[in-house]
């Protein structure tokens, strides 16, 4: 497929996926119960942390957690009690549990009482080409307070060759600037330019079959090749096309 047909047949895609009616299936909708910024960041990083497996039970387990945080996650991070942290102990998702949860909201709580919010940090560390650095800078900020060990598994760190996903999937919603209403663009400190595509088994596979990804393992230096590829075809929005990948991969079993 030459790249200007390429190009055509994955806008297309992207004009089916890239909906409201995206919302309803994902786990995005999650954030989209919130209208206030740090509520939507709050509730869209907690969300994207336990974003892999079954996506109706993570969907299930989200909303689970937001009741947990009174249906005010920013409120509840800035002014929770210890005793508050405690009817969070029986959470759980896969291998994310009720410790890992009560990690997270003291680890937000310090991000924006010192780094004045999850935005500022990216932003701060943002490079024109691409986030993974400031995400590999992010995590430290995260786990620099006292924290458990297991705990830092949960967040991860692309210079240490991880695709970071679920984090580069937050990203996506909270900076891409979407026409369609599906992702927020509220962060706008940061360029769409430097997002990278959430690669996870699906994504993958399409682009393997589309000729946009040789590299076998989805790591760190295969998001580098994708992203190339991607900007090729949209050097401003290149993660637009996550919405081809995905649907493609999920709901046509390409």
């Amino acid at each position: 497929m030459l790249t200007s047909e390429l190009k055509e047949f994955l806008d297309n895609k992207v004009d089916i996926y890239n909906n409201p009616k995206f919302i309803e299936s994902d786990p995005i909708q999650i954030p989209h119960l919130f209208s206030k910024k740090e509520d939507i960041e709050v509730s869209g990083f907690l969300t994207a942390t336990i974003s892999w497996g079954n996506r109706k039970s993570i969907i299930n387990n989200a909303i689970r957690l937001m009741d947990l945080l009174d249906n005010s996650p920013f409120d509840f991070v800035m002014n929770h009690s210890e005793n508050d942290l405690e009817k969070l102990l029986p959470f759980v998702h896969r291998t994310f549990n009720g410790d890992d949860c009560i990690q997270f909201i003291k680890s937000l709580r310090h991000i924006y009482n010192s780094y004045n919010g999850l935005e500022n940090v990216f932003s701060n560390e943002a490079k024109n080409d691409s986030l993974q650095p400031a995400i590999s800078k992010f995590k430290s900020y995260f786990f620099e307070i006292e924290h458990l060990q297991r705990t830092q598994k949960h967040v991860s760190d692309p210079l240490k060759n991880s695709a970071a996903k679920r984090i580069n999937m937050f990203l996506r919603w909270m900076v891409r600037a979407d026409n369609a209403g599906v992702d927020f663009g509220i962060w706008k400190s940061i360029s769409p330019k430097a997002l990278s595509c959430p690669l996870d088994i699906h994504s993958g596979n399409v682009a393997r079959k589309l000729g946009l990804l040789k590299r076998k393992q989805n790591d760190a230096k295969a998001l580098a090749e994708l992203d190339t590829a991607l900007r090729k075809l949209d050097k401003n929005d290149p993660v637009k096309y996550d919405f081809a990948l995905f649907g493609l991969g999920v709901f046509e079993g390409f």
